[in-house]
Protein backbone atom coordinates (compact mmCIF):
# COMPACT_ATOMS: atom_id res chain seq x y z
CA UNK A 1 0.00 0.00 0.00
CA UNK A 2 0.88 3.66 -0.72
CA UNK A 3 2.06 5.23 2.33
CA UNK A 4 -0.11 8.76 2.57
CA UNK A 5 1.72 10.64 4.88
CA UNK A 6 4.28 13.17 3.86
CA UNK A 7 7.60 11.89 3.40
CA UNK A 8 10.04 12.84 6.01
CA UNK A 9 13.44 12.49 4.04
CA UNK A 10 13.73 12.64 -0.24
CA UNK A 11 12.95 9.67 -2.23
CA UNK A 12 16.28 7.74 -2.94
CA UNK A 13 16.18 6.69 -6.63
CA UNK A 14 18.71 4.12 -7.70
CA UNK A 15 20.19 4.61 -11.29
CA UNK A 16 20.91 7.66 -13.43
CA UNK A 17 19.74 5.15 -16.71
CA UNK A 18 16.22 6.04 -18.90
CA UNK A 19 13.82 4.58 -15.58
CA UNK A 20 15.46 6.15 -12.84
CA UNK A 21 15.85 9.67 -14.87
CA UNK A 22 12.12 9.40 -15.06
CA UNK A 23 11.17 8.75 -11.96
CA UNK A 24 13.17 11.84 -11.13
CA UNK A 25 11.41 13.56 -13.83
CA UNK A 26 7.95 12.44 -12.19
CA UNK A 27 8.59 12.94 -8.74
CA UNK A 28 10.25 16.75 -9.46
CA UNK A 29 6.80 17.26 -11.70
CA UNK A 30 5.05 16.58 -8.22
CA UNK A 31 7.52 18.39 -5.78
CA UNK A 32 8.37 15.59 -4.08
CA UNK A 33 11.73 15.45 -2.93
CA UNK A 34 14.26 13.04 -4.33
CA UNK A 35 18.02 12.41 -4.43
CA UNK A 36 19.49 9.86 -7.40
CA UNK A 37 22.08 8.07 -6.83
CA UNK A 38 24.15 6.58 -10.06
CA UNK A 39 27.46 4.70 -9.83
CA UNK A 40 29.06 5.47 -12.43
CA UNK A 41 30.76 8.62 -13.75
CA UNK A 42 27.70 10.07 -16.07
CA UNK A 43 24.01 9.16 -16.59
CA UNK A 44 23.40 6.03 -18.64
CA UNK A 45 26.54 4.49 -18.28
CA UNK A 46 24.63 1.45 -19.32
CA UNK A 47 23.21 2.23 -22.52
CA UNK A 48 26.42 3.90 -23.11
CA UNK A 49 28.02 0.60 -23.44
CA UNK A 50 26.00 -0.44 -26.40
CA UNK A 51 25.69 2.76 -27.83
CA UNK A 52 26.33 1.63 -31.50
CA UNK A 53 22.74 -0.39 -31.35
CA UNK A 54 19.49 0.22 -33.18
CA UNK A 55 16.34 0.14 -31.15
CA UNK A 56 13.43 -1.78 -32.66
CA UNK A 57 11.46 0.94 -30.94
CA UNK A 58 10.64 4.57 -32.23
CA UNK A 59 11.49 7.72 -30.42
CA UNK A 60 7.90 7.91 -29.34
CA UNK A 61 8.35 4.39 -27.55
CA UNK A 62 11.57 5.65 -26.21
CA UNK A 63 10.65 8.60 -24.22
CA UNK A 64 8.86 9.63 -20.91
CA UNK A 65 6.05 12.08 -20.68
CA UNK A 66 7.21 13.36 -17.66
CA UNK A 67 10.53 13.79 -18.94
CA UNK A 68 9.25 15.46 -22.29
CA UNK A 69 7.23 18.14 -20.55
CA UNK A 70 10.72 19.00 -18.52
CA UNK A 71 12.62 19.46 -21.23
CA UNK A 72 9.96 20.92 -23.50
CA UNK A 73 10.18 23.61 -20.72
CA UNK A 74 14.01 24.62 -21.99
CA UNK A 75 13.50 24.83 -25.32
CA UNK A 76 14.37 21.13 -26.20
CA UNK A 77 13.25 19.56 -29.76
CA UNK A 78 11.64 16.34 -29.36
CA UNK A 79 13.42 13.77 -32.23
CA UNK A 80 11.18 12.48 -35.50
CA UNK A 81 8.59 10.33 -33.25
CA UNK A 82 8.73 7.33 -35.92
CA UNK A 83 13.03 7.27 -36.11
CA UNK A 84 14.38 4.65 -34.97
CA UNK A 85 17.31 5.67 -32.34
CA UNK A 86 20.60 3.95 -31.50
CA UNK A 87 21.69 3.67 -27.40
CA UNK A 88 24.22 6.67 -28.60
CA UNK A 89 21.17 8.98 -29.95
CA UNK A 90 18.94 7.96 -26.53
CA UNK A 91 22.02 9.28 -24.55
CA UNK A 92 23.15 12.32 -26.53
CA UNK A 93 19.63 13.68 -27.56
CA UNK A 94 17.17 12.54 -24.86
CA UNK A 95 18.93 11.14 -21.43
CA UNK A 96 21.70 13.60 -21.26
CA UNK A 97 19.89 16.82 -21.97
CA UNK A 98 17.56 15.34 -19.14
CA UNK A 99 20.28 14.49 -16.61
CA UNK A 100 21.48 18.62 -16.93
CA UNK A 101 18.32 19.98 -16.59
CA UNK A 102 18.01 22.22 -13.95
CA UNK A 103 14.89 20.25 -12.22
CA UNK A 104 17.26 17.35 -12.18
CA UNK A 105 20.73 17.61 -11.85
CA UNK A 106 20.77 19.52 -8.67
CA UNK A 107 19.51 15.94 -7.13
CA UNK A 108 22.03 13.60 -8.75
CA UNK A 109 25.30 12.20 -7.63
CA UNK A 110 27.34 10.38 -9.78
CA UNK A 111 29.96 7.81 -8.66
CA UNK A 112 27.55 7.22 -5.50
CA UNK A 113 27.23 2.79 -5.41
CA UNK A 114 24.90 1.43 -3.51
CA UNK A 115 26.19 -0.98 -1.22
CA UNK A 116 23.56 -2.06 0.83
CA UNK A 117 19.77 -1.02 2.07
CA UNK A 118 18.15 -1.48 5.14
CA UNK A 119 15.82 1.00 7.87
CA UNK A 120 17.75 3.33 10.01
CA UNK A 121 18.46 1.30 13.33
CA UNK A 122 16.03 -1.71 12.58
CA UNK A 123 17.17 -4.76 11.28
CA UNK A 124 15.04 -7.28 8.49
CA UNK A 125 13.79 -9.14 11.95
CA UNK A 126 12.21 -6.15 13.53
CA UNK A 127 8.59 -5.33 12.64
CA UNK A 128 6.54 -3.19 15.26
CA UNK A 129 7.21 0.71 14.41
CA UNK A 130 9.68 -0.51 11.09
CA UNK A 131 7.81 1.85 8.34
CA UNK A 132 7.95 4.59 10.59
CA UNK A 133 11.98 4.73 10.37
CA UNK A 134 13.53 5.99 6.69
CA UNK A 135 15.42 3.88 4.97
CA UNK A 136 19.56 4.26 5.14
CA UNK A 137 21.32 3.38 2.06
CA UNK A 138 25.51 2.72 2.47
CA UNK A 139 27.55 3.95 -0.29
CA UNK A 140 30.31 1.60 -1.33
CA UNK A 141 32.81 4.50 0.29
CA UNK A 142 30.81 4.00 3.63
CA UNK A 143 28.64 7.14 3.51
CA UNK A 144 24.92 6.45 5.01
CA UNK A 145 21.96 7.83 3.36
CA UNK A 146 18.36 8.31 4.54
CA UNK A 147 15.43 7.94 2.70
CA UNK A 148 11.86 8.08 2.63
CA UNK A 149 11.49 5.98 0.04
CA UNK A 150 13.37 4.13 -2.12
CA UNK A 151 12.91 3.17 -5.98
CA UNK A 152 15.57 1.13 -7.30
CA UNK A 153 16.18 1.54 -11.02
CA UNK A 154 20.01 -0.03 -11.09
CA UNK A 155 19.12 -2.43 -13.90
CA UNK A 156 20.67 -6.24 -14.09
CA UNK A 157 23.20 -5.15 -17.12
CA UNK A 158 26.30 -5.95 -14.91
CA UNK A 159 24.42 -8.91 -14.07
CA UNK A 160 24.70 -11.42 -16.98
CA UNK A 161 23.69 -14.97 -17.33
CA UNK A 162 26.31 -17.68 -17.69
CA UNK A 163 26.48 -19.83 -20.31
CA UNK A 164 25.88 -23.18 -18.46
CA UNK A 165 22.09 -24.24 -19.41
CA UNK A 166 21.68 -25.42 -15.93
CA UNK A 167 21.83 -21.39 -14.62
CA UNK A 168 25.30 -21.99 -13.40
CA UNK A 169 29.01 -21.10 -15.25
CA UNK A 170 30.01 -24.09 -16.59
CA UNK A 171 33.32 -26.15 -15.82
CA UNK A 172 35.92 -23.92 -17.24
CA UNK A 173 33.82 -20.69 -18.23
CA UNK A 174 35.67 -18.60 -15.98
CA UNK A 175 38.78 -19.81 -17.18
CA UNK A 176 38.34 -18.91 -20.34
CA UNK A 177 36.54 -15.55 -19.42
CA UNK A 178 39.02 -13.54 -22.07
CA UNK A 179 36.99 -15.08 -24.34
CA UNK A 180 33.72 -14.50 -23.91
CA UNK A 181 32.04 -11.34 -24.44
CA UNK A 182 28.18 -10.65 -22.97
CA UNK A 183 25.68 -8.50 -24.03
CA UNK A 184 26.22 -6.32 -27.09
CA UNK A 185 29.86 -6.25 -28.55
CA UNK A 186 30.45 -3.43 -30.97
CA UNK A 187 31.70 -6.05 -33.46
CA UNK A 188 31.29 -3.55 -36.53
CA UNK A 189 33.03 -1.19 -34.76
CA UNK A 190 35.96 -0.87 -31.89
CA UNK A 191 35.23 -4.77 -30.90
CA UNK A 192 35.84 -5.69 -34.76
CA UNK A 193 39.76 -6.95 -34.33
CA UNK A 194 38.73 -9.48 -31.87
CA UNK A 195 35.93 -10.74 -34.71
CA UNK A 196 37.41 -9.85 -38.15
CA UNK A 197 38.48 -13.07 -39.72
CA UNK A 198 37.83 -14.98 -36.99
CA UNK A 199 34.78 -17.78 -35.80
CA UNK A 200 32.67 -16.50 -33.03
CA UNK A 201 29.90 -18.61 -31.86
CA UNK A 202 26.58 -17.01 -30.58
CA UNK A 203 24.75 -18.45 -27.89
CA UNK A 204 21.49 -17.26 -27.01
CA UNK A 205 18.08 -16.91 -29.28
CA UNK A 206 17.07 -13.58 -27.94
CA UNK A 207 16.97 -10.17 -29.33
CA UNK A 208 20.69 -9.28 -28.64
CA UNK A 209 22.13 -12.38 -30.06
CA UNK A 210 20.01 -11.30 -33.30
CA UNK A 211 21.74 -8.00 -33.40
CA UNK A 212 25.31 -9.49 -32.74
CA UNK A 213 23.94 -12.77 -35.69
CA UNK A 214 22.87 -9.66 -37.71
CA UNK A 215 26.36 -7.49 -37.47
CA UNK A 216 28.89 -10.99 -37.28
CA UNK A 217 26.94 -11.31 -40.68
CA UNK A 218 28.07 -7.83 -42.07
CA UNK A 219 31.25 -8.35 -40.49
CA UNK A 220 31.88 -11.57 -43.03
CA UNK A 221 31.17 -10.13 -46.15
CA UNK A 222 33.67 -7.51 -45.20
CA UNK A 223 36.53 -8.95 -43.87
CA UNK A 224 37.56 -13.09 -45.25
CA UNK A 225 37.71 -15.60 -42.72
CA UNK A 226 34.67 -14.49 -40.36
CA UNK A 227 32.70 -17.00 -39.60
CA UNK A 228 29.23 -17.33 -37.10
CA UNK A 229 27.59 -20.23 -35.43
CA UNK A 230 24.56 -19.81 -33.40
CA UNK A 231 23.96 -22.25 -30.52
CA UNK A 232 20.55 -22.13 -28.84
CA UNK A 233 18.51 -24.64 -26.67
CA UNK A 234 15.99 -25.47 -28.77
CA UNK A 235 16.00 -28.02 -32.13
CA UNK A 236 15.00 -25.68 -34.60
CA UNK A 237 14.99 -21.54 -34.54
CA UNK A 238 11.33 -20.91 -35.36
CA UNK A 239 10.55 -19.19 -32.15
CA UNK A 240 13.54 -16.89 -32.70
CA UNK A 241 11.86 -15.93 -35.35
CA UNK A 242 8.92 -13.79 -33.78
CA UNK A 243 6.49 -11.97 -35.93
CA UNK A 244 8.66 -10.58 -38.82
CA UNK A 245 6.38 -9.18 -41.32
CA UNK A 246 3.36 -8.93 -38.64
CA UNK A 247 5.39 -7.16 -35.94
CA UNK A 248 3.94 -3.68 -35.06
CA UNK A 249 7.53 -2.54 -34.77
CA UNK A 250 9.16 -3.14 -37.74
CA UNK A 251 12.47 -3.12 -36.81
CA UNK A 252 11.58 -5.98 -34.29
CA UNK A 253 10.06 -8.16 -36.88
CA UNK A 254 12.88 -7.33 -39.51
CA UNK A 255 15.50 -9.30 -36.57
CA UNK A 256 13.27 -12.42 -36.72
CA UNK A 257 12.99 -12.03 -40.68
CA UNK A 258 17.16 -11.17 -40.64
CA UNK A 259 17.58 -14.76 -38.59
CA UNK A 260 15.76 -16.67 -41.07
CA UNK A 261 17.89 -15.48 -44.06
CA UNK A 262 21.03 -16.05 -42.07
CA UNK A 263 20.38 -19.47 -41.76
CA UNK A 264 18.60 -20.17 -44.94
CA UNK A 265 20.99 -19.33 -46.69
CA UNK A 266 23.86 -21.12 -45.22
CA UNK A 267 25.46 -17.54 -43.82
CA UNK A 268 25.00 -18.83 -40.17
CA UNK A 269 25.85 -22.02 -38.82
CA UNK A 270 23.24 -23.78 -36.66
CA UNK A 271 24.07 -26.16 -33.69
CA UNK A 272 20.67 -26.78 -32.06
CA UNK A 273 19.95 -28.54 -28.68
CA UNK A 274 23.14 -27.29 -27.55
CA UNK A 275 22.95 -26.70 -24.13
CA UNK A 276 26.35 -25.70 -22.89
CA UNK A 277 27.22 -28.12 -20.25
CA UNK A 278 31.33 -27.33 -20.10
CA UNK A 279 33.94 -24.74 -21.70
CA UNK A 280 37.72 -25.93 -22.66
CA UNK A 281 40.16 -23.52 -23.27
CA UNK A 282 42.59 -25.32 -25.95
CA UNK A 283 46.21 -24.72 -26.34
CA UNK A 284 45.82 -22.75 -29.10
CA UNK A 285 43.49 -20.44 -27.21
CA UNK A 286 40.70 -21.34 -29.08
CA UNK A 287 37.30 -21.69 -26.80
CA UNK A 288 35.44 -24.97 -26.89
CA UNK A 289 31.83 -25.59 -25.94
CA UNK A 290 30.41 -28.65 -24.89
CA UNK A 291 26.77 -30.06 -24.97
CA UNK A 292 25.38 -33.37 -24.00
CA UNK A 293 23.13 -35.25 -26.36
CA UNK A 294 19.91 -37.12 -26.44
CA UNK A 295 21.90 -40.41 -26.26
CA UNK A 296 23.85 -39.49 -23.45
CA UNK A 297 27.29 -38.45 -25.45
CA UNK A 298 28.04 -34.68 -26.30
CA UNK A 299 29.27 -32.64 -29.42
CA UNK A 300 31.12 -29.42 -29.39
CA UNK A 301 31.48 -26.20 -31.08
CA UNK A 302 34.85 -24.95 -31.09
CA UNK A 303 35.50 -21.13 -32.01
CA UNK A 304 38.03 -18.44 -31.60
CA UNK A 305 35.32 -16.02 -29.68
CA UNK A 306 31.93 -16.49 -27.87
CA UNK A 307 29.32 -14.10 -27.54
CA UNK A 308 27.31 -15.25 -24.59
CA UNK A 309 23.86 -13.58 -25.32
CA UNK A 310 22.29 -15.28 -22.52
CA UNK A 311 20.13 -12.68 -21.04
CA UNK A 312 20.66 -10.59 -17.47
CA UNK A 313 19.46 -11.63 -13.90
CA UNK A 314 18.30 -8.76 -11.22
CA UNK A 315 20.75 -9.08 -7.91
CA UNK A 316 18.31 -8.52 -4.95
CA UNK A 317 21.90 -8.74 -2.75
CA UNK A 318 21.18 -5.31 -1.79
CA UNK A 319 18.26 -5.35 -0.42
CA UNK A 320 19.50 -8.53 2.07
CA UNK A 321 18.25 -6.30 5.19
CA UNK A 322 14.43 -5.28 3.44
CA UNK A 323 11.43 -7.81 3.15
CA UNK A 324 11.06 -8.75 -0.21
CA UNK A 325 8.66 -11.28 -2.07
CA UNK A 326 9.98 -12.51 -4.90
CA UNK A 327 8.12 -14.61 -7.14
CA UNK A 328 10.94 -18.00 -7.12
CA UNK A 329 10.86 -18.76 -10.50
CA UNK A 330 11.52 -15.35 -12.12
CA UNK A 331 13.10 -13.47 -9.19
CA UNK A 332 10.12 -10.65 -9.82
CA UNK A 333 8.04 -9.26 -7.74
CA UNK A 334 5.51 -12.05 -6.99
CA UNK A 335 2.73 -9.83 -7.92
CA UNK A 336 4.04 -8.81 -11.40
CA UNK A 337 5.51 -12.14 -12.56
CA UNK A 338 2.44 -13.50 -14.27
CA UNK A 339 2.12 -10.90 -16.18
CA UNK A 340 5.38 -10.80 -17.50
CA UNK A 341 5.70 -14.48 -17.51
CA UNK A 342 7.91 -15.19 -21.14
CA UNK A 343 6.33 -18.69 -21.21
CA UNK A 344 2.81 -16.34 -21.88
CA UNK A 345 3.55 -12.91 -23.27
CA UNK A 346 6.18 -10.83 -25.62
CA UNK A 347 7.18 -7.55 -24.82
CA UNK A 348 3.75 -5.67 -26.26
CA UNK A 349 1.31 -8.35 -24.73
CA UNK A 350 2.21 -7.39 -20.60
CA UNK A 351 -0.61 -6.43 -18.52
CA UNK A 352 -0.19 -2.68 -17.33
CA UNK A 353 1.18 -2.45 -13.79
CA UNK A 354 2.24 0.31 -11.04
CA UNK A 355 2.85 0.68 -7.53
CA UNK A 356 0.70 -1.85 -6.36
CA UNK A 357 1.65 -4.72 -7.97
CA UNK A 358 6.06 -3.65 -7.53
CA UNK A 359 5.18 -3.78 -4.02
CA UNK A 360 6.91 -5.41 -1.82
CA UNK A 361 5.89 -6.33 2.31
CA UNK A 362 8.62 -3.39 2.88
CA UNK A 363 6.64 -0.29 2.49
CA UNK A 364 8.09 2.41 0.38
CA UNK A 365 10.63 -0.07 -1.27
CA UNK A 366 10.42 -0.78 -4.94
CA UNK A 367 12.43 -1.96 -7.91
CA UNK A 368 11.32 -1.15 -11.36
CA UNK A 369 12.76 -1.36 -15.07
CA UNK A 370 14.52 -4.18 -16.32
CA UNK A 371 15.37 -5.10 -12.94
CA UNK A 372 11.80 -5.44 -11.58
CA UNK A 373 11.06 -8.36 -14.28
CA UNK A 374 13.81 -10.46 -12.97
CA UNK A 375 14.82 -13.02 -15.69
CA UNK A 376 11.98 -12.58 -17.72
CA UNK A 377 13.35 -10.54 -20.81
CA UNK A 378 9.85 -8.95 -21.97
CA UNK A 379 11.30 -5.49 -20.87
CA UNK A 380 10.37 -2.19 -22.56
CA UNK A 381 10.94 1.19 -21.76
CA UNK A 382 8.05 2.40 -22.11
CA UNK A 383 6.46 -0.42 -19.44
CA UNK A 384 9.26 1.29 -16.97
CA UNK A 385 7.70 4.79 -17.61
CA UNK A 386 4.38 3.80 -16.25
CA UNK A 387 5.80 2.05 -13.66
CA UNK A 388 7.85 5.34 -12.11
CA UNK A 389 4.19 7.38 -13.25
CA UNK A 390 2.34 5.58 -10.89
CA UNK A 391 4.63 4.98 -7.81
CA UNK A 392 5.61 8.71 -7.99
CA UNK A 393 2.00 9.37 -8.03
CA UNK A 394 1.53 6.80 -4.48
CA UNK A 395 4.51 8.57 -3.14
CA UNK A 396 2.81 11.90 -3.56
CA UNK A 397 -0.83 10.81 -2.09
CA UNK A 398 -2.44 10.66 -5.25
CA UNK A 399 -3.73 7.31 -5.52
CA UNK A 400 -6.51 7.69 -7.55
CA UNK A 401 -4.01 8.51 -10.61
CA UNK A 402 -1.28 5.84 -8.84
CA UNK A 403 -4.20 3.60 -9.58
CA UNK A 404 -4.96 4.57 -13.02
CA UNK A 405 -2.43 2.39 -14.76
CA UNK A 406 -2.74 2.80 -18.63
CA UNK A 407 -0.79 1.34 -21.19
CA UNK A 408 -0.79 0.96 -24.62
CA UNK A 409 2.08 -1.73 -26.13
CA UNK A 410 3.42 -2.65 -29.72
CA UNK A 411 3.05 -6.33 -29.93
CA UNK A 412 3.06 -8.84 -32.67
CA UNK A 413 0.28 -8.30 -34.80
CA UNK A 414 -0.77 -7.16 -38.23
CA UNK A 415 0.82 -3.76 -39.20
CA UNK A 416 1.99 -2.14 -42.80
CA UNK A 417 4.79 -4.70 -44.34
CA UNK A 418 4.85 -2.11 -46.85
CA UNK A 419 6.26 0.43 -44.43
CA UNK A 420 8.09 -1.19 -42.05
CA UNK A 421 10.39 -2.40 -44.64
CA UNK A 422 10.77 1.31 -45.60
CA UNK A 423 11.52 1.44 -41.86
CA UNK A 424 14.64 -1.16 -42.30
CA UNK A 425 15.79 0.18 -45.39
CA UNK A 426 16.42 3.46 -43.54
CA UNK A 427 18.19 1.60 -40.83
CA UNK A 428 20.09 -0.82 -43.13
CA UNK A 429 21.31 2.97 -44.88
CA UNK A 430 19.22 2.27 -48.20
CA UNK A 431 17.36 5.66 -48.93
CA UNK A 432 13.25 5.23 -50.29
CA UNK A 433 14.75 5.81 -53.39
CA UNK A 434 17.26 3.14 -53.27
CA UNK A 435 15.09 0.92 -51.89
CA UNK A 436 12.55 1.29 -54.61
CA UNK A 437 15.21 0.65 -56.67
CA UNK A 438 16.09 -2.75 -54.79
CA UNK A 439 12.31 -3.64 -55.55
CA UNK A 440 12.45 -3.16 -59.56
CA UNK A 441 15.84 -4.88 -60.22
CA UNK A 442 14.53 -7.57 -57.70
CA UNK A 443 11.43 -8.57 -60.12
CA UNK A 444 13.76 -8.14 -63.31
CA UNK A 445 15.99 -10.61 -62.16
CA UNK A 446 13.12 -13.03 -60.86
CA UNK A 447 12.64 -14.49 -64.12
CA UNK A 448 15.84 -15.67 -64.75
CA UNK A 449 16.69 -16.44 -60.60
CA UNK A 450 16.23 -19.90 -59.10
CA UNK A 451 15.13 -18.27 -55.98
CA UNK A 452 13.96 -14.80 -54.16
CA UNK A 453 17.25 -14.73 -52.57
CA UNK A 454 19.32 -15.38 -55.86
CA UNK A 455 17.04 -12.37 -57.78
CA UNK A 456 17.81 -10.36 -54.55
CA UNK A 457 21.46 -10.58 -54.50
CA UNK A 458 21.65 -10.31 -58.31
CA UNK A 459 19.67 -6.96 -57.90
CA UNK A 460 22.11 -6.12 -55.18
CA UNK A 461 25.17 -6.81 -56.89
CA UNK A 462 23.86 -4.61 -60.29
CA UNK A 463 22.88 -1.81 -57.61
CA UNK A 464 25.92 -1.84 -55.51
CA UNK A 465 24.15 -2.45 -52.51
CA UNK A 466 25.36 -4.55 -49.82
CA UNK A 467 24.13 -8.61 -49.62
CA UNK A 468 23.75 -8.73 -45.98
CA UNK A 469 21.07 -5.66 -46.42
CA UNK A 470 19.54 -6.83 -49.33
CA UNK A 471 18.97 -10.05 -48.23
CA UNK A 472 17.78 -8.58 -44.66
CA UNK A 473 14.94 -6.92 -46.77
CA UNK A 474 14.20 -9.49 -48.60
CA UNK A 475 13.54 -11.84 -45.80
CA UNK A 476 11.11 -9.68 -44.17
CA UNK A 477 9.33 -8.62 -47.36
CA UNK A 478 9.37 -12.15 -49.13
CA UNK A 479 5.55 -12.52 -49.47
CA UNK A 480 5.90 -9.87 -52.16
CA UNK A 481 8.64 -11.78 -53.85
CA UNK A 482 7.88 -14.98 -53.98
CA UNK A 483 3.82 -14.81 -54.21
CA UNK A 484 3.09 -16.02 -58.33
CA UNK A 485 2.29 -13.18 -61.02
CA UNK A 486 2.96 -10.29 -57.97
CA UNK A 487 5.16 -7.51 -58.78
CA UNK A 488 7.07 -5.81 -56.24
CA UNK A 489 5.43 -2.22 -55.31
CA UNK A 490 7.81 0.57 -55.42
Amino acid sequence: MADRRPLSHPVAVIGAGPIGLAAAAHLAERDVPFLVLEAGDTPAAAVRSWSHVQLFSPWEFNTDPAARRLLASAGWQEPPADDLPTGGDLVKRYLQPLAEHPALAPHIRYGARVEAISRHGVDRLRTAGRDAVPFVLRLAEGEDLLAGAVIDASGSWLQPNPLGSNGLPAPGEREAASRISHGLPDVLGVDRPAYAGHHTVVVGAGHSAANTLLALAELADAADGTTVTWAIRAAEPAGSFGGEGDDELPARGALGSGLRMLVDTGRVTLAPNFRTHRVRTLDDGRIRLFSHTDDGGEYTVTADRVVAATGFRPDHRVADELRLDLDPITAAPRALAPLIDPNQHSCGTVTPHGYRELAHPEPGYYVVGMKSYGRAPTFLMLTGYEQVRSIAAALAGDLASAESVELQLPETGVCSATGGAEAIALRLGLTKERYGQLLHATAKHLGTSSSASEAVLAAATELGVDHTAALQLAAYTAERFDTPGAAPAC
